[in-house]
């Protein structure tokens, strides 16, 4: 009674004065001990115990696996089967074992623990099923998890919402979306599974769709929910539709408990990545507790947006708050060093992310520096540093900026070697040998220019055409490279008309430059005059 109501302590005292011991009253205490997470009493108390049941196994097994120990929850099992060859696993045994396999992402132990399953002839129920879905689904094998799937003869919602889970996992949306719209019932946690597969894979469009149904059919999101859609805005960039949310979450988050960490770590984020950093620093400032996404957030966000010194600042204050950066926060602060200039404050901070945090540098720590040396002009340093890094030049990310400043800077030499290291790295990537292109044509070295785009043609690839977007009445536009389609492209070529001329009205002359291609100087010449 008294464990079961917290007070492990007062269980633990009369377990003491028990003279004879059974078996249930030591599993009621070990049972305790894992419940509280008090590993280092309940290890203590089994290696004591004289006779150990499938429970006392189970007890730990559990315990382990609900407080993220997966690793030891794994071991736990494989102790068991290695010391008890009488005990047969029970549905307690494998739910704990299978859901530490689909943190671990072992798939092959998971296949292993199925086989026991079926060598024992256990009885599986609806909450083992679930959870060799679930696990199935975390491990990648969605295929594995549709056949447990059709194997239930009664299915219930978390079946369902796994298998929808499952698939959008690894980006199989479309079977996603079948299942989803299969299900009998559907809940708010299935709902939240389908717009998190589709915010996670590039298409926030959907996730914002599904969004506003979920909402039409009066299902309440939850903070999950907000996270995944705040994302999607985010990577649309698309900031009126963010706050539309952000006002959402306000009125309804003090009586659903809405405005937690997570969910203002994702508004940080939405407001960053949309440029508004006034209203993410203001989000910040509220946040009582910050933890490493928060700050990460807002130095990221502040470089990014062209805000270098204030992203080093925030950087500082960080530390100086004892918080722990990570690899993120010092690919913020190296990304701040860069747009600023600041090559010495960036090798500084290279210097003692290892020394002083045990961060160690990783290939795109070692890319921003390269492009922050680019940036000065100090191109031979940024060869010599890829050539000093362990394994650096199969590294795509420095020689690409080294080849972007290269362009820059007119570096033809250092240029041809980054585009073959890069040619060899991803021979299908077409932007490298545009990127190889532009600098021959920059100097109007046309011959160069024209065997560049040969060897494009000869091995079938082609640049995607160039797209930007603006965001109008809560309604997202984009514009590609040539592309005259927009509805109101007429309007749209008089205000840039405008514009041009009042530009030229206050001395503007443009710069029809090498970078232009020999037949697109003319569209251009046009636009500018």
């Amino acid at each position: 009674m008294y464990s079961k109501f917290n007070e492990i302590e007062s269980a633990r005292k009369l377990f003491d004065e028990l003279h004879v011991k059974n078996s249930h009253s030591w599993n009621i205490i070990l049972s305790g001990y894992s419940r509280h997470g008090h590993f280092g009493r309940a290890c203590n108390l089994f290696d004591k115990m004289p006779r150990r049941n499938l429970v006392s196994y189970n007890s730990l097994i559990s315990g382990f696996s609900q407080h993220g120990f997966y690793k030891e929850s794994v071991n736990m099992f494989k102790k068991m089967l290695n010391e008890c060859d009488h005990l047969v696993i029970d549905g307690c045994t494998v739910v704990s074992v299978v859901g530490a396999c689909a943190c671990l992402g072992a798939l092959k132990l998971l296949c292993q623990v199925h086989g026991f399953m079926m060598v024992f002839g256990l009885k599986l129920n609806s909450i083992v099923y679930n959870a060799l879905i679930d696990a199935y689904g975390k491990c990648g094998e969605v295929d594995s998890a549709y056949r447990i799937f059709n194997r239930m003869s009664e299915r219930d919602v978390v079946s369902w919402t796994s298998m929808v889970v499952a698939y959008a996992k690894v980006s199989r949306l479309e079977d996603a979306c079948r299942v989803f719209n299969e299900m009998p019932i559907k809940n708010t946690v299935s709902w939240t599974g389908l717009i998190t597969g589709f915010a996670q894979n590039s298409r926030g469009n959907e996730a914002l769709n599904l969004f506003r149904q979920m909402l039409e059919e009066g299902v309440q999101p939850n903070a999950y929910t907000f996270v995944s859609v705040l994302s999607a805005c985010a990577d649309l960039a698309l900031i009126e539709k963010g706050k539309q949310i952000h006002g959402h979450i306000v009125r309804v988050g003090c009586t659903r408990d809405l405005l937690n960490q997570f969910v203002f770590n994702a508004l940080i984020d939405m407001y960053c990545k949309c440029g508004d950093m006034n209203s993410a620093k203001l989000l910040f400032e509220r946040i009582n507790e910050k933890d490493v996404v928060s700050w990460n957030s807002l130095i990221t966000g502040f470089a990014q947006n062209g805000h270098g010194e204030e992203s080093l600042n925030v950087f500082r204050m960080m530390i100086q708050e004892n918080v722990g950066p990570n690899h993120v926060t010092f690919l913020g602060a190296l990304s701040a060093c860069s747009h600023t200039g600041l090559v010495s404050e960036g090798m500084r901070i290279l210097d003692f992310m290892e020394k002083d945090f045990g961060v160690i540098p990783r290939s795109d720590h070692y890319a921003i520096l390269i492009d922050l040396l680019g940036r000065t002009n100090r191109l031979e340093e940024a060869m010599n540093m890829i050539k000093s890094i362990p394994n650096g030049p199969n590294y795509v990310g420095m020689w690409g900026a080294l080849l972007g400043a290269c362009r820059v800077h007119g570096n033809f030499g250092l240029a041809r070697r980054a585009a073959e290291a890069l040619f060899e790295l991803e021979p299908k990537n077409a932007g490298r040998y545009v990127m190889l292109s532009n600098v021959y044509a920059a100097a109007r070295r046309w011959d160069d220019f024209q065997a560049v785009r040969r060897l494009m043609e000869e091995r079938g690839l082609r640049k995607e055409a160039a797209c930007s977007w603006i965001e109008v009445r809560n309604v997202r536009h984009e514009f590609f490279a040539k592309d005259n389609g927009h509805s109101q492209i007429e309007k749209i070529c008089e205000v840039i008309t405008i514009l041009v001329n009042n530009m030229k009205d206050v001395g503007y002359v443009p710069l029809i430059d090498g970078t232009l291609f020999p037949d697109e100087d003319e569209d251009v010449v046009k636009l500018c005059y």
